[in-house]
């Protein structure tokens, strides 16, 4: 009876020994292999609250590895198992279990981007969130009223104008609001910034002027180069008390009822943003303005210009000082345009 069950014991052991070592082997290999990825499961969500060993079972479940609880003994091993983070994760070719575990406690979730463009209007900038499928929508029409508040700016502020152009990246389920609030607070400290190391001028006193100035110079200007020359044509001009008289103000003053095409009429008719019957700055910006932009408005160039057209259609402009100068100019121009028009097919 003792042979037998010493016998009993080796055998025991050596089964023991054997499966430990197959266990071993097992987990090893397991390690590093590579994730089986398809198109259908190249993406892999962990939701919020989702505790390691669900983790676990939803990767076996879509057949990414082949045993959960071995990511989840690997998982403990590592003491990351209370590490991971929620969010949505791009699964790359070849990566491993490990490889994995450690994009999981980094946080690399996968980001999505949008770019607010220069030059564009705040509801331009709206109607590309709400066309935007990875950012969350939780702001009503009537939100977009008051959204200024709830960035906890002024609420008498308007929107035009206070939001940076940038390309944002971001994961998915990011909030309309978040988004917004990250772009005003990029515009925020841009123009803070640029207004400390400004060029001292008695006609802008404010950031705000300086912001509503840049924009319409960034709606004036056909070449980025140009940009610190304009700005200094509407500030000599506000210096000398003259109307800014900018087109791009009164189509903004005009509305939805701009059709492309600016008549006399418009320049007649008075609006709060029709600098052809007002002098000083329209109340508000127009559009987004660029880094550039607010750089020239607080570093204009060194001219005593009045004055600016463009020479050809979309080409450089001619700068004047004085009024027949610019008229000059302005018949060259329309010459010129005719020509063009002219040697059209």
């Amino acid at each position: 009876m003792s042979k037998l069950f010493k016998r009993l014991s080796v055998m025991l052991l050596i089964v023991i020994i054997i499966s430990s070592f197959m266990l071993w082997y097992q987990y090893n290999v397991f390690l590093k292999t590579p994730l089986t990825l398809t198109p259908d499961n190249a993406t892999f969500e962990i939701k919020p609250g989702s505790n390691i060993r669900q983790v676990a079972s939803q990767l076996e479940a879509k057949k990414l590895i082949p045993y959960g609880q071995l990511f989840l003994v690997y998982a403990r091993l590592q003491g990351s198992a209370g590490h991971i983070k929620a969010g949505e994760y791009q699964l790359e070719p070849g990566i491993k279990p490990d490889e994995l575990l450690k994009k999981f406690t980094a946080g690399q979730v996968l980001q999505y981007q949008l770019g607010i463009i220069e030059g564009k209007r705040f509801r331009d900038i709206v109607a590309d969130i709400h066309s935007n499928p990875t950012i969350e929508k939780t702001l009503a029409a009537d939100d977009f009223q008051t959204i200024m508040s709830k960035l906890g700016a002024d609420a008498g502020m308007q929107p035009e104008g206070w939001f940076f152009p940038d390309t944002y990246h971001f994961p998915r389920k990011t909030t309309d609001l978040e988004f917004l609030k990250r772009s005003h607070k990029a515009m925020q400290d841009y123009l803070n910034k640029a207004w400390e190391g400004r060029v001292s001028n008695p006609t802008i006193t404010t950031p705000y002027q300086a912001l509503i100035l840049a924009s319409i110079v960034e709606k004036e200007t056909g070449l980025p180069e140009e940009r610190p020359l304009v700005a200094r044509v509407f500030l000599n001009r506000l210096e000398k008390g003259m109307m800014l008289q900018t087109d791009p103000t009164v189509i903004y003053g005009i509305g939805d009822k701009y059709d492309g095409n600016i008549r006399k009429v418009d320049l007649q008719t008075d609006t709060p943003y029709n600098t052809y019957t007002r002098f000083g700055l329209p109340p508000t910006p127009i559009a987004t303005p660029s880094k550039a932009a607010i750089d020239a408005v607080m570093h204009p160039a060194v001219s005593n210009a009045l004055y600016f057209v463009a020479t050809t259609p979309g080409g450089a402009s001619q700068f004047s000082e004085t009024l027949d100068q610019h008229n000059q100019a302005v018949r060259q121009y329309i010459l010129n345009r005719k020509k063009a028009m002219e040697q059209k097919p």
